[in-house]
């Protein structure tokens, strides 16, 4: 008589961030191994208006951005390039490749808000690197 697997919860983003990323912004927690995900994670990131990440780059994970409210500016090149940044809105996606230097605006009246799948699953923070500097000029979280 074989066993039933059980049946992974299902996950849901908290009222109050889960952490802070390396780069400034508020995470909240999504999905990750503990709701059975094996091969990516997803977070909720959310900027708050007016504020300018961290310059950083990953190690080893892929990004994937899907906008789910706000405006902002996205700059994101690989290294020893410079490339330039895009506006986001809602219903916008964009990839953050491996190894791309990245970093982020919130503009208009509220927080830029997206999901951010990232493949691998996020392993810890000492996966950002910082970057000197970034396309859209010092942070300010």
């Amino acid at each position: 008589m074989s066993s039933r697997p059980s049946v992974p919860p299902v996950g849901r983003a908290a009222d109050r961030p889960d952490t802070t990323a390396p780069d400034g912004s508020l995470i909240f927690v999504v999905v990750t191994g503990a709701h059975g995900a094996t091969r990516a994670s997803v977070v909720e990131v959310v900027l708050p208006a007016g504020a300018v990440s961290r310059p950083v780059a990953h190690r080893t994970v892929e990004e994937i951005w899907y906008v789910l409210s706000g405006r902002g500016t996205v700059w994101r090149a690989p290294p020893g390039v410079d490339l330039p940044p895009v506006s986001v809105g809602p219903a916008d996606a964009l990839v953050i490749p491996c190894g791309w230097r990245f970093q982020f605006r919130a503009e208009g009246p509220g927080p830029l808000r997206f999901l951010c799948v990232t493949v691998p699953p996020w392993p810890g923070p000492q996966e950002a690197v910082a970057v000197d500097a970034g396309g859209l000029g010092p942070p300010t979280v």
